[in-house]
């Protein structure tokens, strides 16, 4: 907050940023990270093969429509960018940790290798899939907005999100495990991956409502 000659308040950029942008913001790049390294371990769930970041991961979309709420479209589309170069320096620094000789004191040197080591096949399809769907979100989004109607805000996130959530499914499944595991199995991953990214969805628009519009698509 500023004081103007005249004794009124002058409210400052930094000020007209909501706390609901700024933690929106932390909770994506977190998120973005989490799915990444969970992407590590194929699991099955309910009989059916799913990379383990899926649980978490699509709750970025619809926080990345928060981000795009309360910063605008430039700011988010900056943040989308840094989100993946973020990630490419993550996994660049778990591989050069991983390669650092272990204190044999300490040992689990052998573990955080097998853990913790990028597959770079994944992490590049990763980064890709989040980036290029993430771009079309934001597009999606800022059309509803800008084109449609500025009411009916859970409508934003499902137009939006239904756009890009199958690219990110597409690109990363076939970029990540296609032409390494079974067909079979990567349709699998595409299947269970498409429909619990949707279900996260309808649990996630709720959030769309934790800051106000402000006039900024």
């Amino acid at each position: 907050m500023q004081f103007s000659h005249s004794g009124r308040d002058v409210v400052t950029p930094a000020a007209a940023i909501p706390a609901s942008g700024v933690i929106a913001v932390a909770l994506y790049i977190g998120a973005q990270m989490l799915a990444d390294i969970a992407s590590l371990k194929i699991g099955v769930v309910a009989g059916l093969s799913v990379d383990m970041g899926t649980f978490i991961y699509p709750f970025t979309f619809t926080l990345r429509d928060v981000v795009h709420k309360s910063l605008g479209k430039r700011n988010t589309r900056v943040l989308i960018i840094m989100a993946g170069l973020i990630n490419l320096v993550m996994a660049a620094y778990l591989l050069w940790s991983a390669l650092v000789p272990g204190d044999p004191e300490w040992g689990l040197d052998s573990e955080f290798r097998a853990v913790l080591s990028p597959v770079w096949r994944i992490v590049i399809a990763s980064i890709v899939a989040e980036v290029i769907s993430e771009l079309i979100d934001t597009e999606m989004y800022h059309w509803f907005v800008t084109k449609v109607t500025t009411r009916y805000q859970w409508a934003r996130v499902l137009v939006s999100n239904s756009v890009s959530v199958p690219v990110d499914n597409l690109l990363f499944s076939v970029g990540a495990f296609g032409w390494v595991l079974p067909w079979p199995v990567v349709a699998q991953i595409f299947i269970f991956n498409l429909v619990v990214k949707y279900a996260v969805t309808l649990v996630s628009v709720p959030l769309i409502y934790v800051t106000p519009d402000r006039g900024r698509p």
